[in-house]
């Protein structure tokens, strides 16, 4: 994002003096001749920081500073003042000023104070953002992401859980399709009802059809009395039949009739029993060629396939991962009583690059076990398994041999302005100058920032060093 630096000062050369600094910084600058007029520009909501004079007639830098922290919080206010007016200044830092400088200024400094001051502002600002996306993702339970592949299957649910039509959740393992069933359940008009869940790969056939459909007392060895099944108990409400590519032909044919008569008997029993309830399943089989090789019945596939609901893999939806890991950080360091707060640089690079084959139940565990391992405050690589640790490899950058110094500088800048799409700032600040001096040094070569993202591309001779 391009920030907006707001300078009060009442000394115009000084004010239009860091106006064109800032600008050159790839900044935009508002300017204010005295403090009133600087808070009504804070007021109107546009402002990312504000340098601020301390010394001036009327609203004074103090004040602007007391004002932009109470009324405004998270804006840094960096204090500029005269070497007689130092303790003037430790006291607006005490008042909540970010920092402060004297004058004349260092602008290297200066810039520097800037930098880190929006660093922070924007970490803070994007804290805000993930913490209000995770609570709009509340009215889909535990379900979390704002990437577009979620967004149209939130769509899609809130479309079809007012309905009564089956649903078919297909996914990888690991996905979350228990919490699409669960939010679909949650937005029906049946949200008040039971909620059944039978894992249908987890229980052997003959126990499977006793636990669907009940059974009755005697019905065989070892039923010493009646017992409903999960169809009955979910009367009214939303059964979740997970995992239904597992289950055998003749309880695929008791399901079918139940989603088309509404009816059945428990084992061993003769009364038939009627039941409103509604069908969601889920799957991590293809059953359209489990169909086509006779395992699935079709007709039973197009009764629970009237809304189909797709839950994309992890790898697929890779902007949601810092909404994940942030999660999972806050609930395993509570779980745990542990104060780890955050995640260093290399050990979110290499978790936002790994693929996640085991999907969010995977990143799920590996957070767990992140967090038990970190001995500090921050998650490093090395709280992470090995094969999400190897993920973190730093890109390279390839400089032939037998160049000159300046040669090798060149290619050095053109390189990472290339990794960072032409963004001078950004490049300026890995490289560790100032971005005047970066600008300089482009025209030198002849290039601009384009140029240099252009000449990356090409392919380059010689062996990497």
């Amino acid at each position: 994002m391009k920030f907006t630096i707001l300078v009060i000062d009442d000394e115009e050369n000084i004010r239009n003096g860091l106006a064109a600094n800032f600008e050159l910084e790839d900044y935009n600058v508002r300017t204010a001749s005295n403090g009133r007029d600087g808070l009504a520009l804070v007021g109107k909501g546009d402002i990312d920081l504000v340098v601020t004079d301390l010394r001036m007639d009327g609203v004074s830098g103090e004040e602007v500073v007391r004002r932009v922290v109470s009324e405004t919080p998270g804006i840094p206010v960096i204090v500029l003042t005269g070497h007689g007016s130092i303790d003037a200044a430790v006291d607006a830092m005490k008042g909540g000023a970010y920092d402060f400088l004297t004058k004349p200024l260092n602008l290297d400094q200066l810039n520097m104070i800037v930098r880190r001051a929006l660093q922070n502002r924007e970490l803070s600002l994007q804290h805000k953002l993930l913490q209000q996306e995770l609570a709009d993702s509340h009215s889909f339970g535990e379900m979390t992401g704002r990437s577009p592949e979620m967004q149209r299957l939130y769509e899609v649910i809130r479309k079809v859980a007012p309905s009564k039509a089956s649903v078919l959740i297909t996914g990888e393992s690991g996905v979350g399709k228990e919490l699409v069933a669960d939010a679909v359940h949650k937005l029906s008009p049946r949200k008040d009802r039971s909620f059944v869940k039978v894992h249908c790969a987890a229980l052997s056939e003959t126990l499977l059809e006793s636990e669907l459909f009940g059974h009755e007392k005697g019905a065989y060895t070892g039923a010493d009395s009646m017992k409903k099944g999960r169809f009955e108990l979910a009367h009214g409400g939303t059964i979740f039949l997970d995992e239904i590519g597992e289950i055998n032909q003749p309880t695929q044919v008791k399901i079918l009739r139940v989603l088309q008569e509404r009816k059945f008997e428990r084992v061993g029993g003769e009364e038939t029993i009627t039941v409103d309830v509604r069908i969601v399943a889920a799957t991590n089989r293809d059953l359209e060629a489990e169909v086509k090789a006779g395992r699935f019945r079709e007709d039973l596939y197009y009764r629970l396939n009237v809304v189909h609901l797709h839950v994309p893999p992890l790898r697929e939806r890779k902007d949601d991962i810092p909404l994940l890991i942030d999660q999972f950080l806050r609930e395993f360091a509570a779980e745990n009583e542990k104060p780890v707060s955050g995640i260093d640089v290399r050990a979110r690079s290499a978790l936002y690059k790994y693929d996640w084959p085991g999907n969010i139940r995977q990143l799920r565990n590996c957070m767990e076990s992140a967090v038990v391992m970190c001995s500090g405050t921050e998650i490093t690589l090395e709280d992470l398994p090995p094969s999400v640790s190897q993920c973190s490899a730093d890109a390279s950058i390839s400089i032939p041999m037998g160049i000159t110094l300046e040669e090798a500088e060149k290619a050095l800048i053109v390189q990472n302005l290339a990794a960072n799409k032409g963004n001078k700032s950004k490049t300026a600040e890995i490289l560790g100058i100032e971005r005047k001096t970066l600008h300089r040094k482009l025209q030198k070569y002849g290039m601009e920032a384009e140029d240099a993202a252009s000449a990356a591309e090409a392919p380059s001779g010689g062996s990497g060093a």
